[in-house]
This record gives structure tokens, C-alpha cells and sequence, in this order.
């Protein structure tokens, strides 16, 4: 009898030892860092590989306990594949219920470089976040006059208006509800004037163009070079700078595309007598303001334009891009890469 009760003592000894390991495990990590953590959960990853990367991410105390905790609750099929925002201040109970609904408190959105507005507005379409023209609509209509480096919307294009070119591409994380377009565009214009504005002042102070100049032209590098070598980007700034203060026409197709909103058909003969100043085949100078919002590279590179012989430049069907000193050399190359 002794035997048994001792080894009832010991049961529920195990049992209660276990009890407070198990709730311990459970909590938050540290319940007062509010630091976002991103983590991946690739499709498929079994429930040993998620709780594995949950730890190692900081974000969970045990891998077992919520191993186990998952199949308590019948979780391990459940789990859905896609980026999280987590928090090491999330209890075991949060993150598996984000987990299990594939929703959290806030989204992570990533505003590629080379956007326009019109662009944005069709992702958080996407996204789920607004109704189908929100976002471009604010941009003409919102009070942004609270950001006083913003040019005047007259006669930019009615599409993107006075913010085209002036939202910054980065990875913001946005409320899952409650998400506001007028918010959204106000955080993308505060972080360009953190980075650009702030930032790359004493460029700017010291370049003899305006900002907007400055961004009009970061718009059209973006654009000729977007998924190119980084490299490129400071010499066909050169380029279209020299051209520009030469009074000989840009001749970039991108602003034909943009004010056409005609970002992948072929370019007509039409197109490219459209009567609009966007239009830089027909008109030369910048066009009136960007025609997408530029990534930091691209605006640096506008700011500090690398100087060469070249006054052409292409890119082939491979993507290589071929330099020309002269409109002979690049009809010559248009001949042999472009056929």
C-alpha cells in the first residue's frame, strides 16, 4: 500500500512538474519586446520544421511544448504557408491561432521600386486592403499639403498627380484591419522625406537641379533600368542628363507607356505622336513630373550621374545594355541587337 501511494506521490509530482513546465513553455518569450520578427513558413513544413523556426526566430521557449501544444488542439494539418509578422512578446496561443488562420494584426507589404500610383493602387486592390481606385483617388484628392516638398499638381498627369514619384518603394507593415489608403500614402510620403529629402540633403542642396528634377529624372533611370545591373544606373544617368542640357530629346519610351498607360503593348507610330509634354519622342525636356515612384538607387544615381562618352545606350533581348558615342554607333547597334 505504501508502495502504491509512494508511487502516486511520484506520479502527480511528475504530473504537476510537467503541468508547470508546460505552461511555462507556453508563454511569451518576452512579453514586453514589441520588435517585429518576419518568418516564412514554406508549404508543407511539417510541425517539428515550423516550431524549429519559430525558436529560432526567438519567438517561441520550447519546440516541444508547442509541438504539443498544436496537436492538443488538433492544429497540425491546419497550418497555412505564407510571411508572418510575429512578435516575441506572442504567447504560444497567439501564434499558433495566426498560424491557423494565415491572419495576423498586421500584413507585411513590400511597394516594389518603379511603381507608379496607378500600380499601388491595383496591389492593395490585391491585397485585400481597399476598393479599386482608393488609393489613386486620394492621390488627387487627399490634403497632402502638410509635405512641402510636393509640387504643384498642375499640369502633372491626372493619373498619379502631385505624388507620383514621391511614394518611396520599401516593406511596410500595414494593419490587417482598419487599413486607411489616406494613411498608407501619408507613410509612404514621410518615409521619402526621412530618406530622400533628409537624407540625401547635402546632394540635393549642392546639385543644381531642383528635387523635382531631381525625382522627375530618378523616374526614367528607374524605368530604363529596372532589373539591370545596378552599375548602369549612374552612367545612363550621365547620358540623359547630357542630353537634356544639350536640348536633344530624352526619346525614353517609358513616358510614352506611362502617360498611355500602356506598360507592356507595343509602342505605335500613333503612340508615339501622342501630343502630351509626358511624350519625350516628340517634345524634349523632362517630362512635367515623374512616371514612377524611384528606388533609392535610382534617385542617387540622378543626383550623382556618372560622366562618359556616351550619348545612346540599349539594352538586348538578353538584357545587356550597349553604349553609343554616336547616332551612327547606335543605329548600328540597334541593327545587331535589336533584329
Amino acid at each position: 500500500m505504501k508502495k502504491a501511494i509512494g508511487l502516486l506521490a511520484l506520479l502527480l509530482i511528475g504530473f504537476l512538474a510537467f503541468a508547470v513546465w508546460y505552461i511555462s513553455a507556453l508563454r511569451p518569450v518576452d512579453a514586453s519586446n514589441q520588435a517585429r520578427v518576419l518568418v516564412k513558413i514554406e508549404s508543407g513544413a511539417s510541425v517539428s520544421a515550423v516550431a524549429l523556426q519559430l525558436k529560432e526566430k526567438g519567438l517561441i521557449r520550447s519546440v516541444s511544448a508547442f509541438k504539443l501544444y498544436t496537436r492538443f488542439h488538433g492544429a497540425e494539418a491546419e497550418l497555412q504557408a505564407g510571411n508572418f509578422v510575429f512578435k516575441s512578446s506572442f504567447s504560444a496561443e497567439e501564434i499558433l491561432g495566426i498560424l491557423r488562420t494565415g491572419r495576423a494584426e498586421e500584413m507585411i507589404l513590400t511597394v516594389p521600386e518603379g511603381y507608379a500610383v496607378s500600380d499601388i493602387d491595383a496591389l492593395l486592390t490585391e491585397k485585400g486592403l481597399i476598393e479599386q481606385g482608393a488609393f489613386s483617388s486620394c492621390a488627387r484628392e487627399c490634403d497632402l499639403s502638410f509635405f512641402s516638398f510636393l509640387p504643384d499638381a498642375e499640369g502633372l498627369a491626372e493619373r498619379g498627380g502631385s505624388v507620383e514619384g514621391y511614394l518611396y518603394p520599401d516593406t511596410y507593415f500595414v494593419p490587417a484591419d482598419g487599413f486607411s489608403a489616406e494613411s498608407f500614402m501619408k507613410r509612404l510620403l514621410s518615409t521619402f522625406q526621412k530618406k530622400v529629402v533628409e537624407g540625401l540633403a547635402t546632394y540635393i542642396e549642392a546639385s543644381p537641379r531642383t528635387l523635382h528634377e531631381i525625382v522627375t529624372m530618378a523616374s526614367l533611370i528607374e524605368e530604363e533600368t529596372r532589373g539591370r545591373e545596378e552599375s548602369e544606373r549612374p552612367t545612363v544617368s550621365g547620358i540623359l542628363w547630357k542630353r537634356l542640357d544639350a536640348g536633344s530629346g530624352l526619346g525614353v519610351d517609358a513616358t510614352v507607356r506611362y502617360i498611355l498607360n500602356k506598360p507592356t503593348d507595343a509602342i505605335t507610330v500613333q503612340d508615339l505622336n501622342t501630343g502630351s509634354p509626358y511624350n519625350t519622342r516628340k517634345f524634349r525636356g523632362l517630362p512635367p513630373g515623374p512616371i514612377a515612384n524611384a528606388g533609392y538607387d535610382s534617385i542617387v544615381a540622378a543626383l550623382k550621374p556618372q560622366e562618359s562618352e556616351y550619348w545612346y545606350y540599349l539594352h538586348d533581348a538578353n538584357g545587356d545594355i550597349h553604349y553609343a558615342e554616336t547616332n551612327e554607333e547606335h543605329n548600328i547597334n540597334r541593327n545587331r541587337y535589336l533584329r
